[in-house]
């Protein structure tokens, strides 16, 4: 195969050709090729499956060794590629170089050779080869007639996101347009008045927005990878308008924005850290819930692993619970601590009880003033007045 008079020395012999399998049995990723000038367009006299098996030149960035870099599966059925046979004139062994993008002028035909030979279900070509594709029942053949690829026709076949046609724009900004989410309310806490007469401050609560879509790319900046399932990843250059996102096809991901900000977008989330975890946030943090909100600390029950809540001065601590209950227990042994280096006030609109199974002891190092509108029961095996 290597003979002196061959690689480069006795003739060159490339090609171009069109990827009809990349089934490969060995996971090599190596694909069927009909090579143009080479192979028969009928595929009644060379099927899909006798065509050769060529091997892909991966580029320097991928290792092409133990599974190291990237994988050599990045062509589908439809792709234009070229070579060069490695074994010059026996041309049996062909090795692919790269592939060829275009502008599509046809719908691909599933049965011919240099097609696609997927079809797409329930689709039809009308008015010819270039024509429109309709669906199922149009008064054609049962059978679909178009292939999976290429999937449009009279356009580059650069993804949608790069071109930045404004006329013909990539299905995820009408998705993403419509999914938005607006106006998620923020906490409100609303001024009341304490027992003492003094004014409890509020704390108004706003709404925000998910920001708006940032994409505004310009050809050629954007460098943008579609999965054919859909996931996508831009990594946008356009001079003001710099991204990066990473989207699933679901719709979930990430975007960083030109000014340096990130969206976020999931479905359910689980996080679990090792190790520590510091965060640090110089401005503000809003956080809106729509379902419970459960906090669990010190899961092994050691000791010294305390939950600390510290509000740096001038600031309040606000909890408001619409109509529901403020229940607070300990263990058999806890206590429950408070302590005001000022006032205390309790307001209660209904009944305040307090059953104590010990002790019940109060000192007031000033005056006591108790002022009941009905009457008041003391009762008590023995009631001692001004006891010294």
């Amino acid at each position: 195969m290597y003979n002196e008079n061959f690689m480069g020395l006795g003739g060159f012999f490339w090609f171009t050709g069109l990827v009809e399998s990349r089934d490969d049995p060995l996971y090599a990723g190596r694909l069927k090729v009909r090579i143009v000038g080479t192979h028969t367009k009928d595929k009644n006299a060379l099927p899909t499956s006798d065509l050769p098996w060529a091997l892909c030149v991966l580029p320097i960035t991928a290792s092409g060794i133990s599974g190291i870099g990237q994988s050599a599966t990045g062509c589908v059925e439809g792709s234009w590629v070229f070579g060069f046979f490695r074994d010059g004139e026996s041309r049996q062994e062909p090795v692919i170089l790269g592939t060829l993008p275009g502008i599509p002028s046809e719908w691909g035909r599933p049965f011919e050779g240099f097609s696609d030979p997927n079809a797409r279900p329930g689709v039809h070509v009308i008015g010819g080869l270039s024509g429109t594709l309709q669906a199922n029942g149009t008064g054609l053949p049962n059978e679909p007639n178009v292939s999976v690829y290429p999937r449009e026709i009279g356009e580059p076949d650069v993804n949608r996101l790069a071109v930045a046609n404004a006329l013909k724009p990539h299905p995820s900004i009408a998705i993403r347009l419509a999914s938005r989410t607006l106006a998620i309310p923020t906490a409100i806490f609303s001024a009341t008045t304490a027992a003492d007469g003094s004014t409890i401050e509020g704390s108004d609560g706003e709404t925000f927005d998910q920001p708006a879509n940032p994409y505004a790319a310009i050809y050629p900046y954007n460098h943008v990878y579609e999965s054919e399932s859909g996931h996508l990843f831009e990594f946008d250059d356009t001079e003001n308008a710099e991204r990066i996102h990473l989207r699933h096809r679901t719709g979930i991901g990430f975007e960083m924005h030109p000014n340096g900000d990130q969206t976020t977008l999931t479905n359910a989330l689980t996080n679990i850290h090792k190790g520590i975890v510091n965060t640090y946030i110089t401005k503000d943090h809003n956080l809106t819930i729509d379902k419970h909100y459960k906090i669990f600390v010190n899961k092994n029950g050691e000791t010294g692993n305390s939950y600390d809540l510290i509000i740096g001065a001038n600031s309040h601590v606000n909890i408001h619970c619409a109509t529901g209950n403020i229940n607070l227990t300990t263990g058999s042994s806890g206590k429950i601590n408070l302590n005001s280096g000022g006032d205390t006030n309790f307001k209660v609109g209904g009944n305040l009880t307090i059953d104590v199974g010990g002790s019940f002891i109060r000192a007031v190092s000033g005056s006591t003033t108790e002022n009941t509108t009905g009457e008041v029961i003391i009762r008590g095996s023995t009631i001692n007045l001004n006891e010294t």
